[in-house]
């Protein structure tokens, strides 16, 4: 597939104007209501190619490419190639802002300035997603795939919350830390609890691995996905500050709270001359209710999917920082991605997936915008990019 979306596949109609069409319509019986149309439509036109092109607008939209071939995930449950899809015009599409280019990746270029580094990243399988590709797209560079490996001689898997992998010809350690709300999980409960209180989230301290985060030079992190009733309140947990139960807090406002936790621990102990700090936003799921379907096109329209309060929650905590940490903003780009799901094409194909990313797939976009500012290259996109 070569070319872009166009304006016959719009994604970007504006509400006002979508019911202002809405209307002529009930009078296209009636001669005069053609002409309307016919300058409604000229200024729709002129007014969406400035939404889609103009220098002041962060509104992007997606152009096609091909994906490393040899970029294979090394856990089976993401790679859908090799569990069994066929179509990939999923790996054919790149997100293109209209105010600016994301970089064409030099692995070369990153691999040398990772060198001697220690990459981090922490939270769920969607950080371990973003992990595994960043390995997978390095390996490019590497000659000898041998000298590439987990040091523990470890497995990929969800099983492991600590996984080491290590580039020797480059001195360069890519690490994932499992943990999943950020804050410490504890399995004993204050006295007194009610019975449906089986376990609980300590909102105000951080993971107990948190000290193992600290010597890094990138330290990448997301949570969110665990943030649900059914992940929490259906399975028996609820949320706790010191010793306290907090049985009716809303899911965002202990989200809020312990991404407050993780903000003063970044304050605190991180040394922002030697580490740089991400955290990627909230990623899109394309679930209708209980029901997954993969898609072959990406959407045209998002539903409201480009927005999230998850993300909000995210964004207004970096901006209350004493310190700089950068935002990695990827809640619109994957609005529109409900042909990049695992679906089906997972290691359980009973059990289809709207949440998780194939590999190789979108998170190598992600990468390509982290790799960007690693390397520090020129017209970084500001829109992905706040710190």
């Amino acid at each position: 597939m070569k070319g872009v979306l166009g304006l016959s596949s719009l994604v970007y109609l504006r509400p006002n104007l979508k019911r202002v069409l809405v209307s002529f319509t009930h009078f296209a019986d009636k001669i005069w209501t053609f002409l309307l149309i016919g300058s409604f439509l000229s200024i729709f036109l002129a007014s969406s190619c400035w939404y889609l092109f103009s220098s002041n607008s962060h509104q992007p939209f997606l152009k096609n490419y091909e994906i490393l071939n040899s970029n294979h995930s090394k856990e089976k449950g993401f790679n859908c190639l090799a569990n069994g899809r066929n179509d990939i015009g999923y790996l054919k599409w790149r997100w293109k802002p209209n105010n600016c280019e994301i970089p064409k990746l030099n692995v070369l270029s990153v691999l040398e300035k990772l060198r001697g580094k220690r990459v981090v990243f922490v939270g769920d399988s969607l950080g371990r997603t973003q992990w595994e590709s960043m390995i997978c797209m390095l390996m490019e560079g590497i000659e000898d795939k041998r000298s590439v490996y987990e040091v523990n001689g470890n497995k990929i898997t969800k099983q492991i919350r600590h996984l080491s992998v290590r580039f020797s010809t480059y001195n360069l350690m890519i690490e994932f830390y499992r943990s999943i709300f950020l804050v410490q999980p504890n399995a004993i409960v204050p006295k007194h609890s009610p019975k449906r209180v089986r376990s609980t989230i300590q909102l105000d301290k951080l993971d107990n691995l948190s000290n193992e985060w600290v010597d890094s030079d990138f330290l990448i992190f997301n949570s969110a996905h665990w943030w649900t009733p059914t992940k929490l309140f259906e399975m028996g947990c609820y949320f706790q500050i010191g010793g306290k139960l907090k049985l009716g807090m809303s899911l965002h406002d202990a989200f809020r709270t312990a991404v407050t936790t993780w903000g003063n621990w970044i304050q605190n102990s991180i040394e922002p001359n030697r580490t740089m700090v991400f955290f990627r936003t909230f990623e899109s799921s394309h679930w209708s209710g209980k029901t997954c379907k993969v898609t072959k096109q990406p959407l045209v329209r998002t539903r409201g999917r480009e927005h999230n309060l998850f993300s909000d929650i995210v964004m207004k905590s970096l901006k209350d920082l004493s310190v700089s940490v950068t935002s990695l903003r990827v809640t619109q780009m994957g609005a529109f991605r409900s042909d990049a799901h695992v679906g089906i094409w997972s290691d359980n194909p009973t059990v289809a997936d709207c949440s998780h990313w194939c590999l190789p797939g979108l998170p190598e976009t992600w990468n390509e915008i982290l790799f960007a500012y690693v390397v520090k290259q020129d017209g970084i996109c500001k829109y992905f990019i706040f710190h």
